[in-house]
């Protein structure tokens, strides 16, 4: 990576199960100047095994996903911010080609292509959502991406929240992610944001990581109640 240094936020909602195989990839794969900050969210029976060098914050009670990636921000000194979901997996390193990729543009905001453990590509980087597209997922279920993995970099609206790569000063520039928005749509919103400040959201399919998507949303009554009230936020929302 030429030098650049990389500071890599991944929270646990006692899932060090998960966390623990991340943090083994991320040695493997360990780029020049990789710091790594692990947030227990709740108290977790599983003990957090494959520190290697990570710092650990514990936090008293359990905060949103904006949140404790914000308080995660504010201990990075590196020009690259990465927010990874502790259900990713790695076989490559996937930072060179997507810091290469922000660099190409005036890029704020970089995603890999996203696999599924079946190497099926996820839609991980998308249209920014609207009323009639939201409603014509639900009738179809169509859940493709919205863009091509064959044609290499490209500008996309939007890039999921379980693998981002901002540049650290567009990060702050745009006062990090929402904490109003407590769980979803703080991707959505961030990306919408930074392109409102001029800077681009790239998605890079040559990086590919593996997704083994928990999906609680589709199963939990409460966590689909916070979803529908985060797109409803974000819908609703003026962005300048």
């Amino acid at each position: 990576m030429s030098g650049d240094a990389v500071a890599l936020s991944v929270v646990s909602h006692a899932q060090n199960w998960l966390v623990n195989p991340l943090l083994v990839d991320l040695a493997q794969f360990h780029p020049a100047g990789l710091s790594i900050i692990v947030t227990q969210n709740v108290p977790d029976p599983d003990t957090l095994v494959a520190r290697h060098g990570a710092e650990i914050i514990i936090n008293d009670r359990p905060q949103g996903f904006g949140a404790n990636h914000n308080a995660a921000f504010r201990r990075c000194n590196a020009p690259y911010f990465c927010v990874v979901n502790p259900d990713i997996r790695l076989n490559m390193d996937p930072f060179p080609a997507l810091v290469q990729a922000l660099q190409s543009v005036n890029g704020g905001v970089a995603g890999p292509r996203v696999c599924d453990p079946d190497g099926r590509t996820e839609d991980s980087a998308r249209r920014f959502p609207t009323v009639a597209r939201l409603l014509g997922k639900l009738i179809s279920g169509a859940a493709g991406p919205d863009y091509p993995v064959d044609r290499g970099p490209l500008e996309v609206d939007w890039v999921a929240g379980m693998f981002m790569l901002f540049r650290s000063h567009a990060y702050r520039e745009v006062g990090g992610f929402d904490e109003r928005f407590f769980l979803y749509y703080e991707d959505v919103d961030i990306c919408r944001r930074l392109l409102a400040r001029g800077y681009r959201c790239a998605f890079q399919p040559e990086a590919s990581v593996i997704h083994n998507a928990r999906r609680a949303s589709r199963r939990d009554l409460r966590l689909m109640g916070i979803h529908a009230a985060s797109a409803a936020r974000y819908l609703t929302r003026r962005y300048r």
